[in-house]
């Protein structure tokens, strides 16, 4: 699941994010956490990797073992990469390049002069550097990953003693399945971190914009979606007789010469006569005719729905046919840039297509040129939610918002395998690093983000580290209003969970919602299991000689002490949830106010039809740890209707400290 196909190559980081990570990754000590990638494997002899960057002495508490395999010998473990299991192909080394981009994004150390063919160029270094690496290839170079190699490699990484498992990906064919029926994730994340401790991240998934889309979607997994970048790799058009240059995107190194001199058409003038208008204007297979096209750059566009078209399957067409280059007209292609090879390419919005096809169709001789692929920085706005990134709300649990919070997934820059000829423009070595997209390459980051929050905070669990990130993520974007999706629309809780991640906040969040293993126990009895089978999932049911109550319902869900709210509300129904909130700023002594918006989403006029009201409305904490409940009560003034949605925020707040947290209102039947 997590690379987007070819999809999935670019870097993120908008101004303020780009301050806020460097700070964090210098200031983190965290060389003696390990955190382990379930994934593709490693190229161990990326400089990202090199033993000299790291301490050599391995973590107190760490076992192990690194795996002699086909071409990885025991010596590509060392200061660094302290371990590596393999459970497919025979060999920890990484063959697709996403397990090494995955590793290096998380805990990377610092190399300098880093790009990609000089895109993205500067210092490329992991969100907690420090951090040591322990590699489990439970997944192929297809990103194929068994069930049963997922469950090995929890069980390995636990054994081992690791303090943070990133999860990119999930099991082959498994979407939205009962936690521990169908879901090996799922089950060894649980024991990861409700029962020993261990932060487990995992992506949100790749199958956006469409909603209830999430996929590592269980409670005690920190669910991760992708953002944009205050970055484009631009590919521009420049046109004849000084009309003028389109501005595109793509990774594309043209052979071309920069004037304007080559013809210009489109897929619909180039059409053959056996193909439909429509497939020509896409450039679909067999649809344009050479005697048209041969020389001339051309125009396509994305109009029908024919899955299987794709940039690749239309580039070669216009190739085939003798084309020098193509312009793809595509809202959505453009978002998420990529190298496609050595032809031509670039991606034009729908709105830079009106220059275009003006110039085109008022021309008597059109001529172009495809420019060289630039790095842009300061782009705006930014972050947004990546069109990829899959959506909530959890068809497994909708009294849980998912996702939890969104990190850099579209551009980013990190290490690559040695040996990717397809990544690799003609004439060149093999890039050290790529740029990809993909909530596979949100997931590091926060990964990353956990290392520098344990290091910071050694005593707090994966759920105080959860609530720590949930509750001081950024809202607001680079021109100060909210973030948006793809789409310009104000982004939901649905789309970006508690909003984009802040390294350098969540390392001292003033206050945070502890949840404890018994917890997470009640949460199973709500979900629908009963205490059987919760003894038979949970050695500490067990060992607590631990029942389910009689009063189980999935909406006590609810209830759960999480950073976000979610609940269903049947016409003129009122719900009240509790939450506690636990108080860890090192110099006591402080009072919180909360605060109540509306936002996110369309619905405005339902607004009107709920209600919602803090009690007590202030908290005071004199001592570090002192922890105080609160109750949340939803009230449906009206006739809501089944499936409306409302969304909002509840923010404690004194001059130090901003702790947010989102909610979300359904609509449901009266029972």
């Amino acid at each position: 699941m997590g690379l987007l196909t070819r999809a999935d190559r670019v870097q993120r980081r908008r101004s303020t994010f780009r301050a806020h990570w460097a700070q964090f990754c210098t200031s983190s000590s965290s060389s003696g956490l390990v955190i382990g990638f379930i994934d593709t494997g490693i190229w161990p002899e990326s400089e990202s990797f090199k033993s000299e960057k790291a301490n050599s002495n391995p973590p107190r508490g760490r076992n192990g073992t690194c795996m002699a395999g086909d071409d990885f010998n025991i010596t590509a473990c060392n200061g660094k990469i302290i371990g590596a299991r393999h459970y497919v192909t025979g060999t920890a080394r990484d063959r697709s390049g996403h397990g090494t981009h995955v590793a290096s994004t998380a805990a990377g150390a610092a190399v300098e002069k880093a790009s990609y063919y000089g895109l993205a160029s500067g210092s490329c270094r992991g969100g907690s550097e420090r951090a040591r690496i322990a590699v489990y290839k439970a997944c192929d170079d297809s990103l194929f990953c068994k069930g049963s190699h997922m469950l090995s490699a929890f069980d390995d990484a636990i054994r081992d003693g690791v303090h943070i498992i990133s999860v990119s990906s999930v099991p082959y064919k498994v979407r939205r399945s009962p936690y521990f029926l169908m879901d090996p994730g799922a089950i060894g994340a649980f024991h990861a971190a409700v029962e020993r401790g261990i932060t487990v991240v995992g992506g949100a998934g790749n199958s956006g914009p469409k909603s209830a889309t999430i996929f590592n979607d269980a409670p005690w997994i920190i669910t991760v979606g992708a953002s944009t970048i205050d970055r484009v790799f631009q590919a521009d058009v420049t046109l004849g007789g000084g009309a003028g240059v389109v501005k595109g995107e793509w990774l594309t190194f043209p052979n071309l010469d920069r004037s304007p001199i080559y013809p210009l058409t489109d897929g619909r003038t180039a059409k053959d006569g056996n193909a439909s208008y429509l497939a020509a204007s896409d450039c679909q297979q067999d649809s344009l005719k050479r005697e048209k096209t041969e020389g001339k750059i051309v125009i396509c566009e994305v109009k029908g729905k024919d899955p299987t078209i794709n940039l690749l399957t239309q580039a070669n067409e216009v190739q085939g046919k003798g084309g020098l280059g193509m312009i793809l007209v595509d809202d959505v292609t453009r978002m998420v840039a990529e190298y496609s090879g050595d032809f031509p390419v670039t991606v034009v919005s729908s709105r830079e297509a009106v220059k275009l096809k003006s110039y085109l169709n008022t021309t008597r001789e059109p001529l172009a040129t495809i420019l060289p692929t630039v790095t842009v920085g300061n782009y705006r706005p930014a972050p947004q939610v990546s069109y990829f990134s899959s959506r909530g709300p959890s068809v497994n649990l909708p009294n849980v918002i998912k996702p939890d919070v969104m990190a850099p997934g579209v551009s980013i820059l990190a290490a690559w395998i040695g040996d990717d000829s397809e990544s690799t423009p003609k004439g060149r070595k093999p890039p050290s690093f790529n740029i990809i997209s993909g909530t596979s390459v949100s997931c590091p980051h926060v990964a990353g983000a956990v290392a520098a929050i344990r290091a910071a905070q050694p005593s707090f669990s994966p759920f105080a580290i959860k609530s720590a990130i949930m509750t001081t993520a950024f809202v607001t974007n680079n021109v100060g209003s909210q973030i948006t999706t793809d789409a310009g629309e104000e982004a939901t809780p649905y789309d970006l969970g508690a909003g984009e991640l802040n390294p350098t906040g969540s390392l001292n969040p003033g206050l945070v919602y502890e949840a404890t293993t018994r917890d997470y126990l009640l949460f199973l009895c709500y979900y629908g299991y009963d205490t059987s089978t919760v003894r038979l999932i949970s050695r500490a049911a067990r060992s607590l000689n631990f029942s389910c109550p009689l009063n189980s319902n999935p909406d006590l869900v609810s209830n759960l002490n999480y950073p976000s709210m979610a609940v269903r509300l049947a016409p003129n129904q009122t719900r009240t949830i509790t939450r506690g909130l636990t108080n860890v700023a090192s110099d006591g002594n402080w009072s919180y106010t909360a605060t109540i918006r509306f936002g996110g989403g369309n619905d405005q006029g339902l607004r009107s039809e709920v209600g919602v009201q803090v009690s007590p409305e202030k908290l005071c904490f004199a001592n570090k740890g002192e922890r105080h409940l609160f109750n949340v009560t939803f009230t449906s003034t009206g006739p809501i209707d089944v499936d409306r949605v409302v969304f909002g925020w509840i923010t404690w707040t004194n001059p130090r400290f901003k702790v947010r947290s989102p909610f979300v209102i359904v609509g449901s039947i009266a029972e």
